[in-house]
């Protein structure tokens, strides 16, 4: 059998994501998370946007008690106070190895650069320079990479496998609350006592950068409040 220190080529890896995606579609989080960390060890990391620390939660559940899991947030110069505050108290309380990572450019140099706002005029150019390019290199220590993506929360998400292939990263990508619906997260939260970003609590549904958030309003979709008035509805990591 092959272990989680062996190489494996990128046909051997998508195959692996293949039959995991059909195996473990009807399995629990923690069950695809320990699947992850059986197989993939420390070349394994999950990513979060900070919005809340539920899958580095269950993955540190996962994880044997004599590792940590590798939980890497994207520092794009553009959070909000509050996102960066729970970064520092995910890292100080839980369990996990948080790495951070930011893009080549400062914000002060981008606008030097690119002029200022660039995310205002061309966001997907600022979210491939600040989100896409800082993630594909971080990612290059690992073969897989779990992410909090969820069926429910926008049509675009609807059809997220448990786990598949990441083509464009050549990775095993995992979404192990891909299945869950809000009410699920929130009774994770209300059980484990799991951090979350304040802003959930201040009219945010979902938290990105801030000049390209906003609260929502009674009704709408969770992720109406990201680039509000534009089509784009994802930075670029998942599609």
């Amino acid at each position: 059998m092959t272990t989680a220190q062996e190489e494996r080529t990128d046909e051997d890896l998508k195959e692996l994501a293949e039959r995991a995606g059909r195996d473990l579609e009807d399995a629990s989080a923690l069950e695809i998370l320990r699947w992850a960390a059986d197989t993939f060890g420390g070349r394994f990391c999950v990513t979060s946007s900070m919005e809340d620390a539920v899958v580095a939660h269950l993955a540190s559940r996962a994880f044997p008690d004599d590792s940590r899991v590798d939980v890497v947030f994207l520092d794009t110069g553009y959070h909000f106070p509050e996102t960066i505050g729970t970064r520092d108290a995910v890292e100080a309380v839980m369990d996990v190895r948080v790495i951070t990572l930011t893009p080549r450019q400062t914000v002060a140099e981008q606008d030097a650069e690119h002029g200022p706002a660039l995310h205002d005029r061309d966001p997907d150019l600022c979210c491939a320079l600040r989100k896409v390019k800082p993630l594909e290199e971080g990612l290059t220590a690992y073969d897989a990479w779990a992410t909090g993506l969820r069926r429910d929360e926008s049509p675009t998400r609807a059809d997220t496998p448990v786990v598949g292939w990441d083509e464009k990263r050549r990775k095993v990508k995992i979404s192990p609350i891909a299945r869950w619906t809000q009410d699920d997260v929130d009774a994770y939260v209300a059980e484990h006592g799991v951090l979350t970003n304040p802003l959930l609590t201040d009219g945010y549904a979902s938290v990105g950068c801030a000049p390209c958030t906003r609260r929502v309003l009674e009704g709408e979709d969770a992720r109406a409040g990201r680039w509000a008035g534009r089509s784009k509805t994802e930075c670029g990591l998942h599609g």
